[in-house]
Order: C-alpha cells, then structure tokens, then sequence
C-alpha cells in the first residue's frame, strides 16, 4: 500500500489543489490502490490475448479485429464505491489535476472490469483557462465557467490560441499521460485521450454552465448568420485550433486514440450543426491528422443522431453514435466502410445479466457481427447508479461473444 500512503500525503498539502503535484510518482505499481476491485473480477483476472494490446486502436482505425473491443465513456466514475472514495472528498479539479490522484482514478475501472483501453481521468473544459477562460466545477452544480464570452470584443480578448504552451499552462497533463502510458503497456492495453468539440466548449463558455436551450449561444449563431457579429465564427476557429493541438499534445504526452466529444449535439438542428459545429470540429480533427496520421480519432456526437448523415465526413477514422439510433440504421447510414462505435443503452446496465448479455449480442450483430469495424461503447456515459457487477456483465460478454453461428 505504499502508493496509497504516498498519495494520501501529497494531498494533505494544500499546495496540490488545483495544481500539479510537484513530488515524483512513486515507481511502485498501482495497482495495489484497486487490489480489492481487481481480484473479484473475472474480466481482470482473466490472462489477455497477445492482441489485446492495439484491438482498439486497431478497430478505430478501421481495421476487422479478432473480436469486438469494448470501452466505456466514464467508466471512471461515481458508480464505483472506489471512486467515491476521492469525489466525496475532494473537488473535481484538485482530483483532476493532481497527477497521482487522476492517474489512480484513471485506473480503478480498468483493473476492475478489463475494458480495451484505459481513458485518462480528467475533462473537456481542463483547456479552457488557456485561452484565459476560467471555470470550475461545483458539486451538485455542475460545470461553471466566469470568464464572459458574448462580443467580439469579449472573443478578441482571449489568448492567442497558437501561442499555448501546454506545459506550461496544463502541465499535469504530461505527468498523467505518462504514467499512464506505462500502465497501459504493462497491462497490455490501450490509452485514450479526449477533448471537447469547439461547439461545446463555445456553448459552456457563452452559457456560463449547463444550459437547457443554449439561448445565449443561438442568440450568437443568429448574429453571426446576419452579419450583426463574427464572434461566434472567430470563437469557434480559436477553439478549434487550441483544441486540436492539445490533442497533439495529450498524443505526444503518450496518448494511443483520441475521441471528440461534441457534447451538446443534441442543441443543434441539422443546419446548424453543418454551419458551425461542423467545420470547427472538422478543423481541430484535421490539425490532430496532419501531425499524427496514425492516430486514429473517434467523434462522438451526443444527441446528433438525427442528422448522421452530416457526420460522415468529419475527417474522423471513426464516429461514435448515442443510444437514441438503432446500430443497424446506423451502419445504413453511415455505410460499411466508416468504423462505428456505441451504442449500447446505458440503462440497460440497470437490468438483469440475461438483458444485458442479450443487449451487448444485439448490438455486435447489428453493426456486422464480432469485430466488423466495430468498437462496443455505450450510447452515452455509465450512469450514477450503475450496479458495479453489471459493467463485468457488459465487458465479459463483449469479450467472450463469438457471433451468432458460434
């Protein structure tokens, strides 16, 4: 338990909140912080394949796999009594980016369940104060952000977003990854990175927090479509540049795949969406392509579903659909040749094992059968809530699951 002993004392110096630990990891294993999560599972237990190492990289990039891998957005998360033990008590930030903190809670779900890739713990607003633009999240509350973007004038204040350091400005980010990256090998398995599209991480900022019609940013939208103000358009492009290369960077810090969340898809209408989500999206994909070809690149579109048609140019290696679309509409619509990831329902993890084997079985059919190009996912993030034993079920089933003439 030396790693715990570690950890519980670098937090108890207020000079970790909100900052960077400035003491090394200890080169002992983690693994000892989850043992009791890892030895009642069977899917951690359980010896991997010789691929198991790249199977996700390797469906993202488009390529037919051995069998379906399988992760889960926010399997890091309140679900898990282990992960409570720090969100209870510390706020997101200091747990976010206090490297050894983030680097444990990154880890817990992975040696509990298994999953193909292990995502780094952190948010899509931890860019945001690069650009000058403040934020924190509150407890019950939800994200806040205090830094005013509404004019041109607010838009032109903002940092060069060319000019980031993100050394300098996320400097934990590296010390993460890199960690992170070694775990990943030695346990014979990917690492995720992700960022925020430039539409939601615009939307959050003129909003100020969540928002349940996003006004304030369709206000922007309509000036911007009028002539009255560019603000949103500049908005977009800046962000999308900051955007794409702290990609890069989380790339070159040591992550393997990158997923685009555009979070707020579903405040878009079609039109909208290919006006301004669209090519900001489209712009921060291309710069993370350009430097890194290999990498492949996930977006996910939460709640834009209704126009997936829009989405099949995004640049991307691969598109995450939501749960609102059957899967097989979906490779209709998509097409065969566009790796697809999801869409499982996450409430489904709320039912009984047979329901959630039957779920994970239809799914993998529907998108062409086991390892088709294919990346098993939820249609969304694991629920507050969840039963622990029920994301095993999920994992074990993905894993083990043959096809129907099995």
């Amino acid at each position: 338990m030396l790693f715990r002993t570690l950890l519980t004392g670098s937090l108890l110096s207020t000079s970790v909140a909100f900052a960077p630990s400035s003491r090394p990891l200890s080169s002992t294993p983690l693994r000892s912080t989850v043992a009791d999560e890892t030895e009642t599972s069977s899917a951690a237990s359980t010896t991997n394949n010789g691929g198991d190492r790249d199977i996700l990289i390797r469906s993202a990039r488009g390529e037919v796999t051995e069998r379906t891998p399988v992760w889960l957005m926010r399997q890091a998360g309140r679900y898990m009594a282990a992960f409570r033990e720090y969100s209870d008590k510390y706020p997101f930030r200091e747990r976010s980016e206090t490297p050894a903190m983030a680097t444990a809670l990154s880890l817990q779900c992975h040696r509990a369940y298994g999953m193909d890739g292990i995502i780094m713990f952190s948010d899509i607003l931890t860019p945001l104060p690069t650009l000058g633009i403040e934020f924190d999240v509150v407890k019950g509350i939800g994200p806040v952000i205090s830094t005013e973007v509404r004019s041109d004038e607010d838009v032109a204040k903002l940092k060069d977003a060319e000019d980031v350091d993100f050394d300098e400005t996320v400097p934990f980010i590296r010390e993460i990854l890199g960690t992170l990256a070694k775990e990943a090998e030695e346990a014979n398995t990917s690492l995720i990175g992700f960022v925020g599209a430039p539409f939601t991480l615009a939307s959050y900022t003129i909003e100020g927090k969540s928002s349940k019609n996003c006004l304030d940013t369709k206000k922007m939208m309509m000036a911007d479509d009028t002539g009255d103000s560019k603000a949103m358009t500049v908005f977009l492009d800046k962000l999308a540049t900051m955007i794409g290369n702290y990609a890069c960077h989380q790339i070159e810090c040591g992550a393997q795949v990158i997923q685009v969340f555009e979070s707020w898809a579903h405040q878009l209408s079609p039109s909208q969406f290919a006006q301004f989500a669209k090519p900001a999206a489209q712009k921060a994909i291309r710069i993370v392509k350009e430097k890194h070809p290999d990498v492949p690149v996930i977006y996910f579109a939460n709640g834009g579903s209704s126009y997936l048609e829009l989405q099949r140019d995004m640049g991307c290696d691969m598109i995450a659909v939501d749960w609102s679309v059957d899967m097989a509409e979906a490779r209709r619509i998509l097409g065969p040749d566009i790796p697809i990831s999801g869409n499982v329902d996450p409430t489904i993890l709320f039912g009984t094992k047979e329901q959630i084997e039957h779920a994970v079985r239809e799914c993998i059919d529907k998108a062409g059968g086991p390892g088709n190009k294919h990346l098993l996912n939820l249609g969304h993030g694991v629920m507050q809530g969840t039963p622990e034993e029920a994301v095993g079920w999920l994992v074990d089933e993905c894993k083990r699951y043959k096809g129907k003439d099995a």
